[in-house]
């Protein structure tokens, strides 16, 4: 299978596609050809008579690529919602197959390639496969975003001890949107508590960037704060 990295969170809305866009921007700047991947976007909107997502445009503008969408997204899906949930709406037929082939598609062009996922593990794409079961067949290792407050405790270690239940691989946990002015005791200690009751690593702290805007695919800093704050080393150290 090809090389690369699954980014995946411990709930929707905690910055998976900040932190993909981050790193794969400082792949890129280390002269690693890098591809990005979304296999599945829901919320995508109608943009000269095809679905995109807006995620997609964020990671192919944040590394300037090229490829093709259908490749990058091979599953879009109008509705807001979890994939399962849109099927079951909107009676749509959703093709896990191309995901696979799109992301050997994509392997073949880069070296390596950049995945975020949608949700956290148990996001069900179809009644029987969820998040957890396309890192698998995608034979990936997987990072984890989790948010700095309160809460994160408990959702990061459900996600870590799920991960390993599944045999998935969790390189690390990267910790996203602290906010030095507003961060008390507790955001401060919790990246430590999670790293040692969960026995994964730390990865990075990712500060909060106020020019960040991902709708707007305002990228603010996210690249230069991924090469300064994440361990960069541990992401491609294998490869």
């Amino acid at each position: 299978m090809g090389k690369g990295i699954f980014i995946t969170g411990t709930d929707t809305g905690v910055g998976k596609t900040v932190v993909a866009a981050g790193l794969a921007g400082a792949l890129k700047a280390r002269g690693i050809n890098v591809g990005v991947m979304k296999p599945v976007a829901t919320g995508a909107v109608w943009n000269k008579g095809r679905l995109v997502s807006d995620d997609v445009r964020f990671l192919l503008n944040a590394i300037g690529g090229d490829d093709d969408l259908d490749l990058v997204c091979p599953v879009n899906i109008e509705l807001p919602a979890a994939p399962y949930s849109a099927q079951l709406i909107d009676k749509i037929n959703i093709n896990t197959d191309k995901i696979l082939h799109a992301f050997l598609e994509l392997s073949r062009k880069h070296d390596f390639v950049v995945v975020e996922g949608i949700g956290g593990l148990l996001v069900p794409i179809k009644e029987d496969y969820f998040v957890a079961d396309m890192i698998n067949e995608l034979e990936l290792p997987a990072v984890l975003v989790a948010r700095p407050d309160i809460g994160t405790i408990n959702h990061s270690l459900l996600t870590v001890n799920e991960a390993k239940n599944r045999g998935i691989d969790i390189r690390g946990f990267i910790i996203n949107g602290f906010d030095a002015a507003k961060g008390g005791k507790v955001e401060k200690i919790n990246p430590e508590i999670i790293e040692t009751l969960s026995g994964v690593p730390l990865l990075g702290i990712l500060p909060f960037d106020p020019d960040l805007n991902e709708t707007g695919s305002n990228f603010g800093n996210i690249v230069g704060l991924a090469q300064k704050h994440i361990n960069m080393e541990k992401i491609y150290d294998k490869y």
